[in-house]
């Protein structure tokens, strides 16, 4: 007879062979395949698409997903679909059993002998690839605002008690900035594509705001808040979409803010048109309320709030038809007290 104690949660199970058809046998049985170790540790380091992994993993698709089948089916990955594509991520409580915990170490080793775990930065700057061809290939963008908004938001601006320094992430080609610049005395506009830097350049100077800088810089840039932090607000209007991991693009926002500054995001809500990602380049198809108001608080933001904004009033553009929601966050005023 064989026999083993198997942690099951806080006590042991006595485990012989009588057990074997059981799903812990089947565990043992499915973690024998070191491909799929190599999938559970990638999925481990971050949320990957099944094409992504059959990139790292240098397997076609079709074998890929047979492989993450059964580690779906036991719950040790969580899958999410966004339109068309499927991504998946190792279960959060996976690791707290022995067991996959060390098939996780084992397929680690794997990765990092073969060459996949490094090579997943590269996997990750892919996904934004078409995103910044989009923007660098856009042409001219008309002046749509009304050319007295500028006078009634300058008439608002003094009912904003903080307002030195504002910083707009993903500025494009400026059109938000006709919103922010009558407001704020400092405004840093960054972009990653020159192009739209220079379209935002000419709209700026064509409305006389002399007090905007804009620069051609990532949002992962590691300088910037020694540059440009301590902001009294940090805008990102339709830019999480685009970013290769949203949950790491909010922490470099919050890094921008001020202590008690405040951290707003305008995106769109969940949808399902692919035509976004098609025509524009979209990574993402929008967030859920939920998903959102989670990665901002992971990304030390507090007082989160989430306002929908019905695409009635979400104007006629290309993305018109889609409702949108803004999250507000602050970043906290003090660093919190070890117990």
């Amino acid at each position: 007879m064989v026999f083993a104690c198997i942690r099951n949660l806080e006590y042991l199970i006595p485990v012989t062979e009588a057990a074997v058809s059981s799903p812990r046998w089947e565990l043992y049985k499915l973690l024998s395949e070191p491909m799929r170790l190599r999938l559970l540790a990638l999925a481990n380091q971050e949320e990957l698409a099944i094409g992504e992994l059959a990139e790292l993993t240098g397997e076609q698709q079709p074998n890929v997903s047979r492989h993450l089948k059964p580690l779906r089916r036991l719950g040790l990955l969580v899958e999410r679909k966004e339109g068309t594509r499927v991504y998946v991520r190792l279960d959060r409580g996976a690791l707290s059993d022995p067991v996959v915990a060390d098939a996780e170490r084992t397929g680690r080793r794997l990765c990092e002998e073969d060459g996949s775990a490094a090579r997943i930065p590269a996997v990750l700057r892919a996904r934004e690839a078409p995103s910044r061809a989009y923007f660098d290939g856009q042409g001219e963008s008309e002046l749509s605002f009304p050319t007295e908004l500028g006078a009634y938001l300058a008439a608002l601006a003094p009912l904003i008690p903080q307002r030195s320094l504002a910083v707009d992430i993903g500025t494009g080609d400026g059109s938000f900035l006709e919103v922010l610049a009558p407001i704020f005395r400092r405004v840093v506009a960054l972009d990653r594509s020159a192009a739209r830097v220079e379209q935002a350049r000419q709209r700026m100077s064509h409305r006389g705001f002399s007090h905007v800088e804009l620069e051609v810089a990532e949002l992962a840039d590691d300088s910037l808040p020694e540059r440009f932090g301590g902001a009294d607000a940090v805008f990102a209007a339709r830019v999480l979409h685009h970013a290769p991991v949203p949950g790491a693009a909010l922490k470099h926002l919050a890094a921008l803010a001020a202590p008690g500054g405040a951290v707003i995001v305008v995106d769109y809500d969940k949808h399902d048109d692919e035509a976004m990602r098609a025509e524009h380049a979209d990574t993402w198809l929008g967030f859920e309320e939920r998903e959102l108001t989670r990665a901002a608080r992971a990304a030390g933001l507090e007082d989160v709030s989430i306002t929908s904004v019905p695409a009635l009033r979400c104007g006629d553009g290309p993305d018109g038809h889609l409702n949108w929601i803004v999250l507000v966050g602050r970043r906290p005023t003090a660093a919190p007290c070890d117990n």
